[in-house]
């Protein structure tokens, strides 16, 4: 065999696993999208931010009930949230384990897409009209731990999906995105602050004492 037409052979070859590669890559859900920024910057966009508990999880969804409603409406308690498969940009379900609790800013989906419904697959979908969307462009989600939150809050590093250095009580996050408190002034509410720390349990300790007071004071003119 001639050299030339080898080597055209050879390229040939590698082009065309290239390709198949570059393919398989797709096919099997890799995702390209430009990160948008931390929670407080992707928060605003959002058609629905809630505090709640996953209660259930069901192919590339899970289920969440809405124990708090930071902005937006929904019509239902528990709310279906469609995440991960395909190449779609979004989280994978894994991560939101049974009994998590977070704070979400969601997409309602609006309309249907061509393919985005499978009725073989039924449970692995794009999504249903009126349920949500959570992307992962940003910080779009932070784990919840009773009142207190965290994650990629504010000014967090690119693509880091939990990072260890904000954390701050969740009526603070509802007053910031109620509009009461400005950006700027955000980062002075992170519970890492000592001097915060040390204000948040003064404060809860006087209240304690006040309310004990109260029982006091209200049994003793029961008694008389």
């Amino acid at each position: 065999m001639p050299q030339g037409i080898y080597k055209n052979k050879v390229l040939y070859v590698g082009f065309w696993c290239f390709s198949n590669l570059l393919s398989m890559s797709v096919a099997f859900g890799e995702c390209d999208c430009i990160w948008q920024g931390s929670f407080v910057d992707v928060q605003k966009n959002a058609d629905l931010i809630v505090s709640g508990s996953v209660i259930a999880t069901k192919g590339n969804s899970i289920d969440l009930n809405i124990e708090r409603t930071l902005r937006g409406e929904s019509y239902r308690e528990e709310i279906r949230i469609w995440l991960k498969t395909k190449n779609y940009c979004r989280p994978e379900p894994d991560q939101f384990p049974l009994g998590s609790s977070w704070v979400m800013a969601l997409e309602r989906i609006k309309e249907d897409i061509p393919g985005g419904f499978d009725p073989n697959t039924p449970n692995i979908s794009y999504g249903r009209i009126d349920d949500f969307i959570l992307s992962s462009c940003g910080g779009y989600w932070l784990s919840q731990q009773g009142e207190t939150v965290t994650g990629n809050l504010l000014d967090g590093p690119r693509w880091a999906r939990d990072p260890k250095t904000f954390s701050i009580d969740l009526d603070i996050l509802f007053s910031y995105i109620d509009g009461k408190i400005a950006r700027e002034d955000l980062a002075q509410y992170n519970r890492e602050n000592p001097v915060l720390e040390e204000l948040l349990l003064d404060t809860r300790i006087f209240l304690k004492n006040q309310s004990q007071d109260f029982l006091k004071k209200e049994s003793i003119m029961n008694d008389e």
